[in-house]
C-alpha cells in the first residue's frame, strides 16, 4: 500500500530538521573546545580583539591551563596559588595584562613568565608572599610590573640580581625590604632601588678580602718554609763537601800552603 504523500513531506522536514540540528550542534561543540573560556571563569571580548579572562576570587590553586590562545587581558586575582610554574602562559601569544595580585604566591619557577616578553606590557604581583627575588622567573620581561606588598628579602642575592632583569626600572622601586642580610645594614621598610648607596655585599666582599689574605699568607709561609729548607739541605751539603775535600791528602796539603802563603803575605 503506498503511503500518503503528506506522510512522507512530514517526515522529510522532521529528518531535515534533525539533521540541521546535529550539524549545528557539533559546529558549536568544536567553537567551544577551540576557543572557549575556562572552566569557572568569566571571558569577553577584548577591545581591539581577543578576549578578556577573569578568574578572580575562585579559590583556585593551580593557574589554570584552558585559556583560550587568543587572550589578551587575564585576571587571576584572589586566589590561593602558592607557585607559578615554567612556562604557566607560554601559549599565550597575545597576552598583553596579567593579574596574579592577592594570591599566596612565594615562589616563582625560572621561565614562569617565558613567551610573553614581546607582548606583555602589565603584570601585576603584588600582595603576594614573595621573599627572594629570582632574575630568571622574569627571563625577557620588559613590561611594567607591580611588585609590592611582598616581605621581599634583601641581600647581597637581590643586589647582584637587579641588573640582570630587564623590567621597566621604576617597577623594581616596588622591591620594598620586609628583611636584610646584613640586619645592622638599616634597609627595612626601604624600596632598596632608591638607596643606591646600600652595599649588601658588603660583607661577602670583607669575607672574601679575609679568605683571600689567608690564602695568600699561606703560601707565602710555604715559600718561606720550603726556601728554609732548602738553605739548611744545601749548607749540610756543602759542609759535608768541604770536609770530604779537606780529608783529601793532596787538596789538604794545598790548603795548609795556601794557609801559609796567605800568613806571609
Amino acid at each position: 500500500m503506498p503511503l500518503p504523500a503528506d506522510w512522507l513531506l512530514r517526515h522529510w522536514v522532521v529528518m531535515c530538521l534533525l539533521l540541521h540540528s546535529l550539524v549545528l550542534v557539533t559546529f558549536c561543540f568544536h567553537n567551544a573546545a577551540a576557543g572557549g573560556c575556562s572552566d569557572g571563569c568569566y571571558c569577553s571580548e577584548s577591545d581591539g580583539g581577543g578576549k578578556t579572562v577573569r578568574c578572580s576570587n575562585l579559590q583556585l590553586t593551580e593557574i589554570p591551563q584552558d585559556i583560550p590562545n587568543d587572550t589578551r587581558h587575564v585576571y587571576l586575582d584572589f586566589n590561593l596559588f602558592t607557585a607559578v610554574p615554567s612556562n604557566a602562559f607560554a601559549d599565550l601569544p597575545y597576552l598583553v595584562e596579567l593579574d596574579l595580585s592577592h594570591n599566596e604566591i612565594s615562589r616563582l619557577e625560572p621561565g614562569a613568565f617565558r613567551g610573553l616578553g614581546s607582548t606583555l606590557q602589565f603584570l601585576d604581583i603584588s600582595s603576594n608572599k614573595l621573599v627572594n627575588f629570582d632574575p630568571e622567573a622574569f627571563e625577557g620581561l620588559r613590561s611594567r610590573a607591580n611588585l609590592t606588598n611582598n616581605p621581599w628579602h634583601c641581600d647581597c642575592d637581590l643586589q647582584m640580581a637587579m641588573p640582570r632583569v630587564d623590567l621597566e626600572p621604576a617597577s623594581l622601586t616596588g622591591i620594598v625590604c620586609q628583611t636584610s642580610e646584613p640586619e645592622q645594614i638599616g634597609v627595612q621598610g626601604l624600596a632598596f632601588l632608591l638607596a643606591p648607596d646600600i652595599d649588601l655585599c658588603v660583607v661577602m666582599k670583607r669575607t672574601t678580602d679575609v679568605a683571600m689574605l689567608v690564602v695568600m699568607f699561606g703560601w707565602f709561609s710555604m715559600v718561606i718554609s720550603y726556601l728554609v729548607y732548602y738553605v739548611r739541605a744545601n749548607t749540610e751539603d756543602a759542609r759535608r763537601h768541604l770536609e770530604y775535600l779537606k780529608s783529601l791528602p793532596g787538596i789538604q796539603g794545598k790548603s795548609e800552603e795556601s794557609s801559609t802563603i796567605s800568613t806571609v803575605v
